[in-house]
């Protein structure tokens, strides 16, 4: 009796451990009502243009399509960023940064490509003709005109 009532503890036990865990990991991994921009998927577009010195950058055609699909890509070298996502999506997803780590690219608060911010030149970006300090961390929106420059 005393065997079988100590197994029924230790079954309890673990039970109660494992869906104590379930419960932490869905917690943590939740993300935070204010942290999400869409439930459903999203399809949007933003124009970056970037100018280093007033030499306005190529921004390629392809970027995140060229080795499977990514949400964040170009189609064409217009500077036209296709953000088309289906699902949940957060805003850490939307980020600018994120279109620059696709594209393999170097793109800081300090620096874009080799260039930064320095006795060389000084880095600013404007997000719809107002100047935003944000840089690698803005959330991109539909529409948004993006301007990077180093000069």
């Amino acid at each position: 009796m005393k065997r079988g009532l100590n197994s029924a503890i230790i079954i309890i036990l673990i039970g109660g451990a494992i869906l104590a865990a379930g419960w932490f990991l869905i917690k943590k991994t939740a993300p935070k009502e204010s942290e999400i921009i869409s439930q459903k998927g999203i399809h949007w577009h933003a124009q970056l243009i970037i100018k280093i010195f007033g030499q306005r950058q190529e921004i390629p055609a392809l970027v995140g399509l060229a080795k499977g699909e990514k949400p964040i890509h170009t189609h064409e070298a217009d500077g036209v960023i296709h953000l088309e996502f289906n699902g949940l999506v957060k805003k850490e997803d939307i980020k600018l940064g994120r279109f620059f780590e696709i594209w393999d690219k170097k793109f800081s608060r300090d620096c874009i490509f080799d260039k930064c911010s320095g006795a060389a030149g000084q880095l600013k970006m404007l997000v719809n003709g107002q100047p935003n300090s944000e840089f690698e961390n803005y959330p991109m929106r539909d529409g948004d005109k993006i301007e990077i420059t180093f000069e």
